[in-house]
């Protein structure tokens, strides 16, 4: 084979998906043609990664997939210099963020701090804010953009009482609330 293909990974990260794959040595390579899909069989060219000709030198090359969402399958289809082609293995990525979502705190119960985690899958303007049971804010996690990804924010109630709290979140359209109880 004129490409000696040694590696090819996906990762997704804050709604991007990382393709990164390596080449051992290369021979009239005129590079790679990146091809997404939804179900894994039908896939379209997304991107061109020019190759290095020829050369015996391991060479590493990436590609970012901005802003997607759900399950999807990647392979490179890597183009000789006279045409000629082949296509490398076929990778999935299934955790992309794929809609808003607010997960309960945890620890729950709490004392004096815990996490409270949620996920937006477009650049979202977010605010997260906590209230006590007669509906006064106590706190504002976040008020500010957010990129597509799954967040994690921590929340210390060293100057609260015990007792019960909200936590809400306003993202695009999408508002959630949860119950959480601090135990001093």
């Amino acid at each position: 084979t004129p490409v000696e293909l040694t590696s090819f990974t996906a990762e997704a990260a804050n709604g991007d998906v990382q393709l990164s794959w390596t080449t051992a040595s290369e021979s009239n390579n005129s590079g790679f043609q990146v091809e997404r899909s939804i179900d894994g069989t039908i896939f379209s060219a997304i991107a061109f990664v020019d190759g290095k000709g020829t050369t015996t030198d391991r060479t590493n090359y990436s590609y970012i997939d901005r802003e997607v969402t759900g399950s999807l399958y990647y392979r490179l289809k890597q183009i000789d210099l006279n045409g000629e082609f082949a296509y490398s293995n076929v990778v999935e990525v299934s955790n992309v963020v794929s809609d808003y979502a607010l997960d309960q705190n945890y620890p729950n119960p709490f004392n004096p701090s815990t996490t409270i985690s949620f996920a937006v899958p477009t650049k979202s303007f977010v605010t997260v804010r906590v209230f006590n049971v007669l509906g006064k804010e106590v706190a504002t996690l976040a008020n500010s953009e957010f990129e597509s990804g799954k967040y994690t924010l921590d929340f210390n109630a060293t100057n609260l009482a015990s007792g019960i709290y909200y936590y809400t979140i306003s993202a695009g359209n999408f508002n959630a609330t949860k119950k959480m109880i601090l135990m001093k």
